[in-house]
């Protein structure tokens, strides 16, 4: 900051904010929280990409507090779930959000911005008894995805970070007068490379609305318009823009693309340079980086290691196996996370490394990988139960320990139906308890606020009892021979308009002709891309707008259906009363 005090480090549309000003925003913040808020407290941050979130990171960091972020709206049965388990100190966001359990203070930070908020305050919380704190030494911490059916806190360093943001200049020579767009959901570790990858080197935050990241065509016009260099894209959004004809007029110099399996080759007019990156957050983001030119394998490797980290393939014995056999991936280096906010879950998954790996320390990732000869891994899948669905890691247990808080339920079990394309679904079974019978409609409805949408079963089926195999588990592969295949289920007729309508941008976008009334676009192969193209058709194809957040909601065809005519019903309601203004005057 003290180089380029009056260069420009903050842009969000019309709203720019200097060095200089950010600076000063983040000290007032800090004076503001300094007799509250010690080294080593966690403070949740509640809010979206915009000039407040970087002024509170800068300023979290400037007082030794870990920054935890959570995003704008985090569900408030999972925020209480980890008031009770993580140590915070204070939440940080709009009044709204706050728990309401203690003393507030407001932050004076900025309140515009496409993402911002019109007031900012932090409640200061009494702690939780028995709650954990964060390893000495945490910069920051991130949740993940947690097999006890809880999320996991993994606390990072500042030296992981440092050398993570190193690596980001290296690659792309960010610096003064280069742009990186601030893109990736608040609640995602990327988003803290993007935001300290552009502070450091003194470039400038190019702030996202948050509509560009479900629609292709909004994000190239926005990349365009805000001149971005540098960016870090999630898979699903960067295939289509890599399998198209590449837009004309963007000065995008280097383009990450992360978060799931990459299927797509850059198209030949491609000009910006693409790297595929893999990274789970117990290793600081970034591990792997493959610059991708020509196809030279069936798809796209997840590439080799940055600079400061080591990378072992293991077999079941923990013995590192020579180049071209499978197995499981760890990670060693300056990378590694501190651990999680829980000693015990930190000792299971950050073990002694295999003879031979060079470091002390690695991270078990569970990612089944194999190098090939030219030292360019291939991701090859999970090796436990875990599960991406659209780009978003989930664990089944997280979502049974989500269906089995209803009082209702006995028994919660999550299967993986895999799909012809490489694709999965999620289906629940549940075993009620005795002398109930909850209604599976309703089981999903209360389960929406405690997880991601991907995460929410495409159904709930009912069971008296779980099958067992032979070494007394519940045998998933019976539970998900007892419901038919999507093709098999009985079909609905369409009715309506609206209806039939809609049936032909499922079939256009699906690529499905088996569209009926009660058709399910997860269960017919649907993932969060063919979300983003239906909200564009839904736009076009009725003139309004239908959130992606209800797309990925409203799975069934008559559901949505029913959705846009209530919709169009209420902007119909809303001309006529206009009119009926303008005639009365």
């Amino acid at each position: 900051m003290s180089e380029t005090p009056d260069a420009t480090a903050v842009e969000d549309g019309t709203h720019t904010f200097t060095y200089r000003e950010i600076d000063e925003i983040a000290d007032a913040v800090a004076d503001r929280l300094r007799d509250q808020v010690a080294t080593g407290d966690i403070v949740a941050v509640c809010l979206d990409r915009s000039a407040a979130l970087v002024t509170i990171a800068v300023a979290l960091a400037r007082l030794g507090a870990v920054y935890l972020p959570l995003g704008p709206r985090p569900a408030e049965d999972r925020l209480a779930g980890l008031l009770a388990d993580v140590r915070i100190r204070a939440v940080v966001g709009a009044p709204e959000i706050l728990p309401g359990t203690g003393s507030t203070l407001d932050l004076p930070v900025p309140a515009v911005g496409a993402n911002a908020v019109p007031c900012v305050l932090a409640e200061l919380v009494p702690p939780a008894p028995g709650a954990a704190s964060a390893p000495s030494g945490t910069f920051y911490a991130v949740l993940t995805s947690g097999s006890t059916g809880k999320p996991k806190a993994v606390a990072v360093g500042a030296d992981s970070l440092a050398n993570l943001v190193r690596w980001y200049h290296d690659l792309s020579g960010l610096g003064p007068g280069d742009r990186m767009a601030l893109l990736m959901a608040a609640p995602f570790d990327p988003h803290l490379g993007d935001l300290w990858g552009g502070l450091a080197y003194g470039a400038t935050l190019a702030v996202a609305p948050d509509s560009v990241r479900y629609s292709t065509d909004a994000l190239v016009d926005w990349f365009r318009d805000a001149r971005v260099d540098v960016s870090v894209l999630a898979t699903p959004m960067a295939e289509p823009l890599l399998g198209g004809s590449w837009p004309d007029g963007l000065r995008l110099r280097d383009l990450l693309i992360g978060g799931d399996r990459l299927r797509t080759w850059p198209g030949s007019d491609v000009t910006t340079r693409v790297h595929n990156v893999y990274g789970p957050a117990e290793a600081t983001i970034n591990v792997t980086s493959a610059l991708l030119g020509e196809p030279d394998r069936t798809s796209p490797p997840i590439g080799a290691p940055i600079p400061g980290v080591t990378l072992c393939v293991v077999d079941e014995d923990h013995r590192i196996v020579p180049r071209g056999t499978a197995g499981e991936l760890l990670i060693g280096g300056v990378c590694l996370a501190l651990g999680y906010v829980d000693e015990e879950l930190t000792a299971r998954r950050f073990v002694p490394a295999p003879e031979g790996a060079g470091v002390e320390r690695v991270y078990r990732t569970g990612d089944k990988v194999r190098m090939g000869d030219d030292g360019l891994l291939d991701f090859l899948g999970r090796l436990d139960d875990q599960v991406k669905i659209s780009g978003v890691r989930i664990e089944p247990a997280e979502v049974e320990a989500a269906l089995e808080r209803d009082p209702g339920v006995r028994r919660a079990v999550v299967a993986v139906r895999r799909r012809h394309d490489d694709g999965a679904g999620l289906l629940a079974f549940v075993e009620p308890v005795q002398g109930t019978a909850p209604d599976p409609n309703s089981l999903l409805q209360g389960i929406r606020s405690a997880l991601p949408a991907q995460a929410v079963p495409q159904a709930v089926h009912l069971v008296e009892e779980f099958p067992l195999n032979e070494n007394g588990k519940v045998d998933r592969a019976v539970l998900l021979a007892s419901v038919p295949a999507p093709e098999a289920e009985q079909a609905e007729d369409l009715r309506g308009e609206t209806e039939h309508l809609l049936a032909g941008l499922w079939r256009e976008i699906l690529g499905s002709a088996d569209v009926h009334a009660r058709s399910n676009l997860f269960a017919l192969g649907g993932n969060s891309m063919h979300a983003v193209a239906l909200a564009g058709a839904i736009k076009r194809t009725f003139e309004l707008e239908l959130s992606m957040k209800s797309v990925m909601e409203l799975r069934l065809l008559r559901d949505m259906a029913a959705a846009i005519d209530a919709e169009r019903a209420a902007l119909a309601a809303s001309e006529a009363s206009h009119a009926a203004a303008v005639t009365d005057w």
